[in-house]
Formats: structure tokens, sequence, C-alpha cells
């Protein structure tokens, strides 16, 4: 489980809040929905390639799969969010070891405007000798966003999720070229 907490403002917004688990429970509804959460599509997507665009020359990759997200907001407390992220990787015939470091990042922005908060979580990934393909559900729990009156809603707000990459990396997932981690799954 990650634990992550982006506040903007200074100790008085958060004074007072109930745990994410009490504030997600509650019976009081949302005053409108949850903020939308999703994979950054030129950052859903990791693959080391050494040398040619070749498949032998691809080592290590990641895919987001798919973000959920779960959220709580009444009154005049910030909004406490959960997010599920789906994720695959896989080893290439050319990745080096059985085990590789990935980091992905979660980013809070207010809609269309401007990052809020950014943290990023490391995410270390072994594959058994006889295993190419791997698949897990990482947490990230407790991001809490402030909000500027009791009347402002989730939708003025985005959970971005994806790789850290190299310029490299964002260049070949803009080109649109892929391998697919669940390439070739019946």
């Amino acid at each position: 489980m990650r634990s992550i907490a982006l506040v903007a403002a200074v100790g008085s917004v958060l004074a007072g809040c109930s745990s994410v688990i009490d504030a997600l429970e509650s019976p009081e509804p949302n005053i409108g929905p949850c903020p939308t959460a999703f994979a950054l599509h030129d950052a859903h997507r990791y693959v080391e390639i050494d040398g040619e665009v070749t498949y032998e020359n691809v080592g290590f990759t990641g895919e987001i799969l798919a973000v959920r997200s779960l959220c709580s907001y009444y009154d005049d407390r910030p909004i406490l969010a959960n997010l599920e992220i789906d994720l695959g990787f896989g080893r290439g015939p050319a990745a080096m070891g059985s085990e590789n470091t990935y980091e992905y990042f979660v980013v809070v922005t207010r809609r269309d405007r401007a990052v809020i908060e950014k943290e990023t979580f490391p995410i270390r990934v072994r594959f058994r000798a006889d295993e190419d393909r791997l698949f897990m559900t990482e947490r990230v729990d407790a991001i809490s966003i402030p909000r500027a009156t009791p009347t402002t809603s989730g939708t003025n707000f985005e959970i971005l999720v994806g790789f850290e990459l190299t310029d490299e990396q964002i260049a070949f997932n803009r080109s649109g070229r892929r391998f697919r981690v669940a390439a070739g799954q019946e």
C-alpha cells in the first residue's frame, strides 16, 4: 500500500479531518463527482530498447492497464481519494537480469490549468526464471485535495498517473509503436 498526502495549502486545511476510511464510508453524499483519474497517454507505457527498434532489442517493459479511483468529500472537507492502478510488466530478450525498478508518478492538477502536487513511487519487479510477464495492482491511498469552498466540486481536478520516462521513451510512445506486455496472451 502506498500513501500520498497531496496538500496545496498549509496546516488548517486538514485540521479536524477524519481518516480516509471513515470519510469514504461516510453516510454524507459527495456534493459532486470525483476527480477524473487516468493514465497519461504519453507516459502509460515503459519500453527499454537497446539500439534499433526490433523485438530482439527490447529489455524491460511496463504498461498502465487501468486506473480506478474512489473519493469522498462533503461540507468544507478536502477531497479524499484512493487509487488502484493495474500494471503489466514484461521482460524482453534484451533485458539484463531478472528484476527492474520502475518509477510511476501520481499528479493532482487543477483541471486543464496547473499541477497542484506530484509524487513519484518506485516499484521493484522480480521475474522468476520461467516468467516474462507479470501483472499487479498498486494502491495509492489518502490523496487529499483541498477545495477553495464547500461547493467546489471534484470535477475541477484530475488525478494523472504515468511512468517516469526518458525523452527517447516518450518519443517512442508518441510514435505509436508498441511492444505490449500482454501480446500473444490468450
